[in-house]
């Protein structure tokens, strides 16, 4: 399932959307904490990137892991091989940081909603959700870097 797709390898497709998806999570997350007035309009897109970029990461790094196995398979090793662990090593990473950034962002959707159905909660889950949304928010905006790098290098460094 994680292997190909039109001959391509999965990997290669899905780290775009990663790149996309995860910086406008961030950084939409973290406008929707620092500016409460944008919150009826960036509600639905942090709802909506809480969900596409943990999915998207999950299924980067299933197809990564597809793509190491068929490299090994295929008689790769020595310098790229560490390469490409540091690189998967970075999109681990990554995966554990954009889950929780995704449920806490879901949270405080729903803490900060004003909907009857919500109970009154205490008033510090509101400054702590965002708290967390903001340091899951850098910390993802720093590993999708990390990641995405490694993983250029492995690919393109010394090419040209």
């Amino acid at each position: 399932m994680f292997e190909q797709i039109l001959g391509l390898p999965v990997h290669v497709l899905t780290v775009h959307a990663v790149v996309v998806f995860v910086p406008l999570l961030a950084l939409l997350a973290v406008a929707y904490v620092a500016v409460p007035r944008w919150r009826r309009r960036l509600d639905w897109a942090v709802a909506i990137l809480a969900v596409l970029a943990p999915v998207s990461a999950f299924v980067a790094v299933q197809s990564g892991e597809a793509l190491n196995d068929a490299l090994v398979a295929r008689g790769f090793q020595g310098p790229i091989l560490d390469q490409i662990f540091e690189h998967s090593r970075y999109g681990d990473i990554l995966f554990r940081i954009v889950l929780p950034l995704g449920i806490v962002a879901i949270l405080l959707l729903v803490a900060t909603s004003g909907h009857r159905r919500v109970p009154k909660l205490p008033g510090l889950v509101t400054p702590v959700l965002s708290v967390a949304v903001v340091g899951l928010s850098v910390a993802a905006l720093i590993y999708v870097y990390l990641t995405g790098h490694s993983g250029a290098e492995t690919v393109w460094g010394g090419t040209l």
